[in-house]
């Protein structure tokens, strides 16, 4: 998946990063581990870069005032041991955090870099203290596959992954990530309702807010509505999909990741086993009031109880975004030169109300013309 504009930092920087559990000696922050693998990466002295997505400010997202920390770790072969090329996005495991998310971004994160043009060490600096899985992915999708970064080398499956704990100011150092050889998933989407193919929709391991003009997000399904996923890591893979005027859901036919139907992907093949049919899902609609509306404002919808971007609409002085029913939802109107606001009127994702989606539309007006409602003390 091509990376977010905040990734796109010249080899010549050092990467950001991530961990697993390390041995006593190990710095603050892990917890002990008889891996013997848990081994702290070599002292590193590049230049390193950390995107905080400052943007965001403008959509009503706050960011963490604290002290940050640093991540130190290494990419390798997980066969040869060798140094990889690579990148690595440390994303939230808290929803709250993970729904800090914009216009034209996928769902990985505000922290992440690259290695140097030797690859193996990367280091990240001002990192928002928390908790993180890390998302790794080499610079050669054709010799190594993507992963979530787990306690004994890839998965496909987040809550797999390990759990770094970033604190104020402190250093994790972590084991290398063990990259494997890619496999490829191919298959067919259509339309539940009849049959027919669906073009131009997407087929991504992570959810993303499109840009209405610019963007590309990874692989999409042709005429036929038939798509190829490569350079994944030979694991089991929820998959997330998308059409115009279609609900976006995950493999199996669920708009919660964690129930999604596992796709097995295997080393050096090409699985066809992933065959997708979407439902036009159920309509959520309303108005927006606002005193000017931007050139590109959405509507973006949120599992409630996972955090993932669970359906995208672009918006005018009204919108219809499409939703598959079985869910709970968090709306957040993107629609001002202001702050965003939560439905039905809150600046911060604490005060926004879930929505139950069922097989009835649902009615979900915006108004941001008067202050936002204040939060509940």
């Amino acid at each position: 998946m091509p990376r977010s504009p905040r990734h796109a930092v010249p080899l010549t920087v050092a990467l950001l990063v991530v961990s697993l559990p390390l041995p006593a000696t190990a710095s603050p922050g892990l917890a002990q581990s008889a891996d013997p693998r848990a081994t702290a990466a070599a002292p590193v002295t590049p230049t390193s870069v950390t995107a905080t997505g400052s943007h965001r400010q403008a959509a009503g997202r706050s960011t963490v005032a604290s002290t940050p920390g640093e991540v130190r770790t290494t990419l390798r072969d997980a066969a040869t041991g060798a140094a990889v090329r690579g990148c690595v996005s440390l994303i939230p495991v808290d929803r709250d955090r993970l729904t800090v998310v914009g216009l034209g971004e996928a769902q990985d994160g505000q922290y992440g870099g690259c290695t140097g043009l030797d690859g193996g060490d990367l280091v990240a600096i001002n990192v928002a203290p928390g908790r993180y899985h890390l998302f790794a992915e080499p610079y050669d999708g054709g010799q190594y596959g993507r992963q979530w970064v787990g306690r004994h080398g890839g998965t496909g499956q987040r809550e797999r992954g390990v759990t770094v704990r970033v604190r104020p100011g402190q250093t994790v150092t972590v084991p290398p990530v063990r990259f494997d050889p890619p496999g490829s998933v191919t298959g067919r989407v259509t339309r539940a309702a009849d049959g027919t193919p669906v073009y131009g929709g997407y087929v991504l391991v992570l959810p993303f807010v499109p840009h209405p003009k610019y963007g590309d997000y990874g692989p999409m399904t042709d005429q036929d509505g038939r798509y190829t996923v490569t350079g994944l890591g030979p694991y089991r893979w929820p998959l997330y999909y998308t059409g115009d005027y279609l609900a976006s859901q995950w493999s199996g036919a669920t708009a919660d990741r964690t129930k999604a139907r596992l796709v097995r992907v295997r080393a050096g093949t090409t699985v066809a086993a992933a065959d997708q049919r979407l439902v036009a899902g159920t309509p959520v609609s309303g108005t927006i009031a606002v005193a000017e509306l931007p050139s590109y404002s959405q509507v973006i919808a949120f599992h409630a109880r996972t955090g993932d971007v669970t359906g995208v609409i672009d918006v005018g002085d009204d919108y219809k975004l499409r939703l598959l029913p079985g869910q709970r939802v968090l709306l957040r109107c993107d629609c001002a030169y202001a702050p965003s606001r939560w439905f039905p009127n809150a600046l911060d994702i604490s005060g926004a109300q879930s929505l139950r989606i069922g097989h009835t539309p649902v009615t979900a007006n915006f108004d941001l013309t008067g202050p936002a409602t204040a939060a509940a003390p």
